[in-house]
């Protein structure tokens, strides 16, 4: 045991105030160290059951540092439980927001598994260059309706972009099932094309949501670094992701596919459309644009918490929005899933 010790001091690493250590010598490493320097001839799996003894195990990297949360972090996650538990009282509608990531179109690897004969050849790279296009999906969940859209943008992640999402499933959603409702809640993270800070995220809500729909528009952003919370992550992007695991996503309409026919035992249901827009990255919003947007910050955190409320003509009314609302597009279903894609469901 003093021998084996000798060799590790020099190499090994640990906690001064626990008995825990470790090194990234192998233990077959090691027992070549005692042969070639004190004439100790033991097998590998020996010396893996002296480390044991020594109280070194295999471990991995463990995230446990946290970069520091915000002070008002557990105080803003009370005001999101009251603003929700508030709309639910009468009825309103509550949706998560936020975009999925990324995913290279073409026939790139997937990670995942499928039932299959034969494994289905990829390319053996993920170069930007050979992918037909990249999808920046946006999801918007509805959590009163256990139900989802996913909008498959084609352009860049912006916040025109993620406030025309939200505005297709109002337009094609949202009016059907909430007839009555004068006020949305929406909860998104505080970074991002629907970020806290961006002033076109803000903008854009005014223009193409408030004043468009007549809405009231309530958001209320989670803190930094707590995006894992925001109900969408683990109640619509994780069964999307489930359910194209392990196919090559090789098009738009494949994406558009797998999500369309994503289902949970619990009822959840999603309907996927095509965004094929061009949004231009880096809209800046003046001073003086932003001053016109009828905002009002929610006290307390106001920061992360504020309601855009339709604009009001001259003479203090709204405009007709029964009117301002065009007539939703009928939805055109993808392709059908062919008999190895549909394994994966």
């Amino acid at each position: 045991m003093d021998e084996i010790r000798s060799i590790l001091e020099p190499e090994a690493a640990g906690d001064p105030m626990s008995d825990r250590r470790w090194t990234h010598e192998t233990s077959e490493r090691i027992a070549h160290c005692l042969a070639e320097r004190l004439g100790i001839k033991v097998s590998a799996a020996v010396v893996r059951r002296l480390l044991g003894d020594l109280q070194y195990s295999l471990k991995s990297n463990k995230k446990c540092l946290s970069a520091g949360n915000s002070p008002d972090r557990d105080r803003q996650f009370g005001i999101i439980k009251q603003l929700r538990e508030d709309f639910f009282a009468t009825g309103d509608p509550v949706i998560s927001v936020d975009s999925k990531k990324k995913e290279l179109v073409g026939l790139f690897k997937n990670p995942g598994q499928t039932w299959r004969r034969d494994a289905k050849p990829v390319k053996d790279h993920d170069f930007r260059s050979e992918a037909i296009g990249i999808a920046c999906p946006y999801g918007i969940y509805d959590m009163w309706r256990n139900s989802g859209v996913l909008v498959v943008g084609q352009s860049a992640d912006t916040p025109e972009f993620a406030v025309n999402s939200i505005v297709t499933w109002w337009k094609r959603h949202g009016r059907y099932h909430y007839k009555t409702a004068k006020r949305l809640l929406i909860l998104a993270d505080s970074g991002g094309s629907n970020g806290a800070r961006p002033r076109a995220w803000k903008r854009f809500l005014q223009e193409r949501l408030a004043d468009e729909c007549g809405l009231n528009i309530t958001v209320a952003h989670y803190p930094s670094g707590a995006s894992k919370w925001n109900p969408i992550e683990h109640r619509m992007f994780s069964e999307i992701s489930k359910n194209w695991a392990g196919v090559p996503l090789e098009s738009c309409d494949t994406i558009l596919n797998f999500a369309q026919n994503t289902q949970t035992k619990t009822g959840f249901r999603i309907n996927a459309y095509r965004d094929q827009d061009v949004y231009e990255k880096g809209i800046k919003v003046s001073a003086k644009e932003f001053h016109e947007i009828n905002i009002s910050r929610n006290d307390p955190l106001g920061k992360w918490n504020y309601t855009i409320s339709p604009k009001t003509h001259d003479d203090g009314t709204q405009p007709d929005h029964d009117t301002a609302i065009d007539t939703p597009a009928p939805l055109v279903s993808p392709p059908a899933l062919t008999l190895l894609e549909a394994s994966a469901l």
